[in-house]
């Protein structure tokens, strides 16, 4: 094998992993990123060595000098993605490889070294396959998998690292929201500008969003809807996933793809099928004052935010300085959304055909 792109894992997998009875009363209702599989992937980087000693190794806390570079100057990127149970018993990953060439062009931004697809993808395979009794089998259930990579190198100086840990882990999870429609805050805070690290998966971006997220909440919503931050005008993104409109004509728009926010392979996904479903999508600019007015009018009438954690989130109402929006009904799950996420979410679990090759089989 080449090993510029693929490396050999030494299997060390926890020798004391929670008892099978513990791990069932785990998934009777496992939450959300709460509870942690058995074991981890860890793969080290050495500037003029790269990538090497890859290992499957039990899941511990990681033992870090305080003077860690990801500590005090932020070289740290991530990415999240799932495993599913199908109705055979298997497992299966979604588009594993869109997150693989994400995670590289994260790194790219943030003068960190790429991990190779194959590496990355393998890594995944590796933890699925040993953690594959976590993988929990009820609808709206999956296998969280979070891939990261901090730079871990010590010194204190304003310079990419020359050392990285790339690690994998795995929490069992439920749904984040569910079918009925959120309310979402307007924010005054911005997410990322133009030239900075809004495209990019890393850790910074959502610390920037926390505060907003908080007073989201004091105003009894959701989530939070950030603005682009040169005019402060035009929509971009949910606090952690993308957003999409659906009009009186059927239609379908998107914020574009302009460096400020996620590529999001749940939001490229949704394009796909609405495309194969014959319906006309529109990728453009949509101004926060235009959503009022066709909220209003009648002519908007679903709104949904996508992502890997909640999949596809139907929004009800905007709440923000200049008032409340209202969607739709204001609750629930619209038609165009529900087809749309039953759509994903059946090529996901294997009970759909996958002409797009998506979908992975692990196990």
């Amino acid at each position: 094998m080449d090993s510029a792109t693929s490396l050999p894992f030494t299997l060390s997998p926890n020798a004391s992993p929670v008892t099978a009875q513990q791990r069932a009363q785990i998934l009777a209702n496992p939450g959300f990123g709460r509870v942690f599989t058995d074991n981890m992937v860890v793969i080290r980087y050495q500037e003029g060595r790269g990538w090497h000693d890859a290992r499957v190794q039990p899941f511990a806390p990681l033992a870090l000098n305080p003077a860690c570079a990801v500590l005090h100057y932020a070289q740290e990127i991530f990415e999240g993605m799932k495993a599913y149970r199908t109705a055979e018993s298997g497992i299966t990953l979604f588009r594993p490889y869109a997150n693989a060439a994400r995670f590289a062009k994260s790194a790219a931004r943030l003068a960190m070294p790429e991990v190779p697809e194959e590496v990355f993808v393998e890594a995944v395979r590796q933890l699925v396959r040993v953690d594959h009794a976590w993988v929990p089998g009820k609808p709206d259930e999956s296998l969280y998998i979070r891939p990261f990579m901090i730079a871990n190198e010590t010194f204190l100086g304003v310079k990419p690292a020359s050392e990285y840990l790339f690690m994998v882990i795995a929490s069992p999870v439920g749904a984040y929201f569910g079918e009925e429609a959120v309310s979402v805050w307007v924010s005054d805070f911005c997410r990322a500008a133009p030239g900075g690290t809004g495209e990019a998966k890393c850790g910074g971006n959502y610390a920037a969003s926390l505060l907003a997220q908080q007073e989201a909440k004091g105003h009894g919503c959701a989530q939070v809807l950030f603005l682009d931050a040169v005019e402060r005008r035009w929509i971009e993104e949910m606090g952690g996933m993308n957003v999409f409109f659906v009009f009186d004509d059927g239609s379908l728009a998107t914020p574009p793809l302009t460096g400020t926010i996620l590529r999001g392979i749940t939001r490229d996904s949704l394009l796909t099928l609405a495309r194969a479903q014959g319906l006309t999508v529109r990728e453009e600019p949509y101004a926060i004052d235009q959503l009022y007015a066709d909220a209003a009018s009648g002519r908007l009438k679903e709104v949904f935010a996508c992502g890997t954690a909640a999949v596809v989130s139907p929004i009800g109402r905007f709440r923000g300085p200049k008032g409340d929006a209202v969607v739709g009904k204001g609750q629930g799950i619209g038609p165009v959304t529900a087809k749309l996420r039953s759509a994903l979410i059946a090529i996901q679990r294997g009970t759909a055909p996958d002409p797009h090759n998506w979908v992975e089989k692990v196990i």
